[in-house]
C-alpha cells in the first residue's frame, strides 16, 4: 500500500502539472477546473443534469457546487430549472453559449493532449494508452461505494432483474424467475435480513443480499455484478460486505447457492474459504451449495 500510494501521489503531480490542473484559468478558458468539468459533465446529457446528481458523481460539496453553477449561469452558459418530473429538484442544462463553449473546451483539451503525446515514440504512446486505461479502471473500481438499500426499492429491483437477464441469457435452458424480484423482498428486510448495492457515481453496477436461513444460518442471495464492472475485484469487496452483513445480523454461518455454468463465481467462493455442502434449498437452478463459518 504505501509504495502504491507513492505512486499515485507521483503521478497526480505529474499529471496535474503538465494538464494545467494548477492554474486558475483552465485551459486558458478563464475558467477555473471546477467549472469546466461542470461543463463537460452537463453538456453529456441534452436533456439536462440533477444538481443532486452532479453533487453525487463529482463529490463536490453542496455550497461550493452551487456556486460553480451561479457563475456558470452569470456567463450565459448554464441555466438551473425545476426538473419537470419533480418540481422540488433542479435540473442543470447548458444554453446554446454552454454548448459552444464545452465545444472548445474538448478542443483545447485534445491539442493539449496530442501535444504530450507527439513528444512520444509510437512504442511509448502505446505503453502510455494501455497503463492509462488499466490506472481508469482501476480507479473507477475504487470510487465505487456500497451500501445498504431497501430490497423493494427501484434501484434493487431493477439491478435484480438485470441479474435473473444475465441468467437468462447464460443457463443453456434459460432462466425463468417468476415474481422472485420482488417475492424475496420480505426476507432481505431488516431486522433478518438486508439488501446491499455498490454505486458509480449514482448508476447501481453490483447488489447482493442477505435473509435468514436458520437461527444461527444467513444466507447471500442474488449477488450480481455488472459484467462491465468484472475483473476489477468489485465481486469479491461485494462477497466480503455481505459476509460483514451476515456477521452484524448475527449468524455464525453463511451458505449461498448457485448454478455450475457460473464458473467464475464458483472459483470466487472456493478461494474466499467456502466448502461444498448438500443441497439445503428447492431452488431447481441451484447446481453448487456452499457454507462458509464466520469467525
Amino acid at each position: 500500500m504505501p509504495e502504491s500510494a507513492t505512486t499515485l501521489r507521483a503521478f497526480n503531480r505529474t499529471w496535474s502539472r503538465h494538464v494545467g490542473v494548477l492554474e486558475e484559468s483552465f485551459l486558458g478558458t478563464g475558467r477555473s477546473l471546477g467549472a469546466s468539468r461542470l461543463l463537460f459533465e452537463i453538456g453529456g446529457q441534452p436533456e439536462g443534469v440533477g444538481v443532486r446528481a452532479l453533487r453525487g458523481r463529482l463529490g463536490l460539496d453542496s455550497g461550493y457546487l452551487s456556486r460553480l453553477l451561479r457563475g456558470l449561469e452569470r456567463e450565459g452558459l448554464v441555466e438551473v430549472r425545476p426538473d419537470p418530473a419533480d418540481a422540488r429538484r433542479r435540473v442543470a442544462v447548458l444554453t446554446a453559449r454552454g454548448g459552444d463553449a464545452r465545444a472548445e473546451l474538448d478542443r483545447r483539451s485534445e491539442t493539449l493532449a496530442r501535444d504530450l503525446l507527439d513528444r512520444l515514440s509510437p512504442g511509448q504512446r502505446t505503453r502510455l494508452d494501455e497503463a492509462l486505461a488499466v490506472a481508469e479502471q482501476l480507479l473507477r473500481a475504487g470510487s465505487v461505494r456500497i451500501e445498504p438499500v431497501e430490497p423493494g426499492s427501484p434501484e434493487a429491483v431493477g439491478a435484480v432483474r438485470r441479474y435473473f437477464a444475465e441468467l437468462d441469457a447464460r443457463f443453456p435452458g434459460g432462466f425463468d424467475p417468476g415474481d422472485a424480484a420482488t417475492s424475496d423482498v420480505a426476507g432481505m428486510t431488516p431486522p433478518r435480513g438486508s439488501f446491499l448495492v455498490a454505486r458509480s457515481d449514482s448508476a447501481v453496477v453490483a447488489c447482493g443480499g442477505v435473509q435468514p436461513h436458520a437461527d444461527h444460518v444467513g444466507e447471500i442471495k442474488r449477488m450480481w455484478v455488472d459484467p462491465t464492472w468484472r475483473g476489477l475485484g468489485l465481486g469479491r469487496r461485494m462477497l466480503a460486505a455481505l459476509e460483514e452483513e451476515v456477521r452484524r445480523l448475527g449468524y455464525a454461518t453463511v451458505y449461498l447457492d448457485t448454478n455450475a455454468t457460473l464458473t467464475e463465481a464458483v472459483a470466487m467462493y472456493d478461494r474466499a474459504g467456502y466448502h461444498p455442502i448438500e443441497r439445503y434449498n428447492d431452488n431447481p437452478y441451484a447446481q453448487r451449495w456452499f457454507a462458509k463459518a464466520l469467525a
